[in-house]
């Protein structure tokens, strides 16, 4: 068996705001596994500047686990505990290598088209009149759970478009969860949160900085509505820190992206630590193209989940692959009519 690794920039139709800044474009990495003739293909879905591997030595380590692909998956997996996005691309990559059709990991009720993922609908920051008009969109596309991304226009302006849909739609007809990417201060935190309190939130991610875990603790145990975890998860490898990071700040809900916690094994761990501690938890995609994106909400189906997920990011770039999974009235469906275009390696 041989693998080779190549790198691709998706492009994103408009640019993408977050509270770290706009994104234009995207960087990814595919490992593709040929095994006299069958191939295999998974997906390192990076993020510059918040991947706990976003490290110069990324690139050498995906042409080491190449080299040494003879390993196999669990061995390298465990090599791999420190890339967490390569750790997922390794699994991916087998899974297909394995399966008939390379881009058909998990076949499911989901698969065969008969049933769907109920997803929340994906506001990006910019000028308020922007984010009007793409919470009017995900509203007239049928979403009844919708997530803002808060924190990098003025605060003020955020409560408005708050108000906004809050004047249109009662939290029993539209769910809104917002996510501060860690942009509140220590000190303003918890004021900010009461005063989001009145528009009834489902949830809120990561209102402050990752790392502060005693000031998150508090907040977590006086916040007048759910937190939830995001960056705070990325870089915690061993089963024993997941742990001990849930039993000390004992959130709400934990947000799980595969490619940010070492894939599907990464993220079971923390549902299974999740669960021990009555925590609750979603599964978000990591900005992947259309094939790591395949292969998360496959593999989500099964958890039987229902809640809605993150995984409607497939519509973000100009240059992804055409594929199955397509998004009507807020929920994911694989279309086994279409087929996928563009993605061959």
């Amino acid at each position: 068996m041989k693998a080779v690794y190549h790198k691709y920039m998706l492009e994103f139709k408009r640019p993408s705001g977050t509270s770290r800044g706009i994104m234009t474009e995207k960087e990814t990495w595919f490992i593709v596994l040929d095994d006299n003739g069958r191939k295999g293909i998974g997906e390192c879905g990076i993020l510059r500047g918040l991947s706990a591997d976003d490290r110069d030595d990324y690139e050498e380590k995906l042409k080491w686990t190449c080299e040494n692909i003879h390993l196999g998956e669990t061995a390298l997996w465990e090599a791999l505990l420190e890339f967490p996005s390569i750790q997922f691309g390794v699994e991916m990559a087998f899974l297909s290598l394995k399966s008939e059709n390379p881009y058909l990991l998990f076949p499911s009720n989901f698969t065969s088209h008969s049933e769907s993922i109920p997803i929340n609908g994906l506001v990006w920051m910019g000028e308020a009149s922007f984010m009007k008009e793409q919470i009017e969109e995900k509203l007239a596309d049928g979403f009844n759970c919708i997530k803002l991304k808060i924190g990098a226009i003025d605060f003020q302006k955020e409560l408005e478009l708050l108000e906004f849909i809050r004047s249109h739609f009662s939290a029993e007809q539209i769910e809104i969860r917002v996510d501060a990417n860690g942009a509140f201060t220590l000190n303003e935190a918890l004021d900010k949160l009461n005063q989001l309190n009145i528009f009834q939130l489902h949830s809120i991610e990561q209102p402050i900085k990752k790392g502060n875990t005693t000031a998150m603790a508090d907040l977590c145990n006086a916040t007048p509505f759910p937190i939830a975890l995001d960056e705070e998860l990325i870089g915690v490898f061993s089963l024993e820190e997941k742990e001990e990071l849930l039993q000390k700040i004992k959130p709400q809900y934990i947000i799980l992206k595969p490619s940010f916690v070492g894939g599907f094994r990464g993220t079971q761990e923390w549902i299974t630590l999740a669960e021990k501690y009555n925590i609750g938890w979603w599964i978000t995609s990591a900005l992947e193209s259309n094939i790591g994106l395949n292969a998360i909400a496959q593999w989500t189906f099964l958890l039987n989940s229902k809640m809605p997920q993150g995984l409607g990011t497939g519509a973000l770039y100009t240059n992804n692959f055409d594929c199955p999974l397509e998004v009507k009235q807020g929920q994911l469906w694989y279309n086994t009519k279409k087929n996928w275009l563009g993605a061959s390696f």
